[in-house]
């Protein structure tokens, strides 16, 4: 019998002390029945003001769970901190990465589903979606700017890049190591839009996307996002790699 293959799961964290210990309670002890996998967790504090990284290490030192904390000294970005993570799992021999935010916007309960298609080989790369269907973001809580913004951006990168994802901004994801270890994601931003930055690494690269719909919530988490930078970087970024694959392909005929 194969030993089980092995999934690491960092858990992203800025200023996330009232929801850290709630977020590693419910990431399940072992989410695959049939031991197809074994996960190991990780928590990355990017230099949070409060007191995310002591809170974190309390948890794990109550609960008798071996999830070791790094801390960066310096902000990063978001961007930079999944850097970290993919560094890990491409240098450690992890089949798989999966991401989780320590504010608890996302469902630690569905890894299983997030990583099963890595392991079956279905995807090269899983990502939440929230807009299956729509109107669930908006039940759950997703603010109407945000719902509109969202929607407005992915219709418009779809139109560019002749995609079908349902969203291009749900930071829920989970990535087989094969497919991050022949990006060059060092080369990406270290803001929010490295997460549009990789869907194009993705796209270039001919890796095989799914979606999976997971629910919305929304509580009282502080959002760190300048939504209009935000629209610009990804719309940029956007255009840029369509301007790039049509040159491309121009050249090639």
């Amino acid at each position: 019998m194969n030993p089980p293959q092995k999934v690491l799961v960092v858990v992203l964290c800025y200023n996330a002390a009232r929801h850290i210990a709630e977020v590693l309670d419910r990431i399940p002890a072992n989410p695959s029945a049939d031991s197809r996998y074994a996960i190991e967790v990780r928590i990355i504090d990017d230099a949070s003001s409060d007191e995310t990284a002591t809170v974190a290490r309390i948890y794990a030192s109550h609960e008798h769970k071996p999830y070791p904390v790094v801390t960066h000294r310096e902000n990063r970005g978001y961007g930079g901190s999944q850097k970290q993570a993919m560094d890990m799992a491409t240098q450690e021999g992890f089949a798989a990465l999966a991401l989780l935010h320590g504010d608890g916007q996302y469902p630690p309960e569905m890894l299983d589903a997030l990583v099963a298609p890595l392991l079956t080989g279905e995807a090269d790369a899983v990502f939440g979606t929230r807009m299956q269907p729509p109107a669930a973001a908006l039940e759950g809580g997703m603010p109407r700017y945000k719902f509109y913004g969202n929607r407005a951006l992915t219709w418009m990168q779809n139109r560019m890049l002749g995609t079908r994802l349902t969203e291009f901004h749900c930071g829920f994801r989970a990535y087989a190591t094969a497919a991050l270890s022949g990006l060059d994601y060092h080369a990406n931003s270290d803001d929010f839009d490295f997460d549009t930055q990789i869907i194009l690494q993705l796209l270039g690269k001919e890796k095989r996307i799914l979606e999976i719909p997971i629910p919305t919530r929304y509580a009282d988490e502080v959002c760190h996002v300048n939504c209009l930078k935000y629209g610009l970087q990804v719309l940029r970024a956007t255009l840029r790699f369509t301007i790039r694959r049509r040159d491309k392909t121009g050249a090639d005929r």
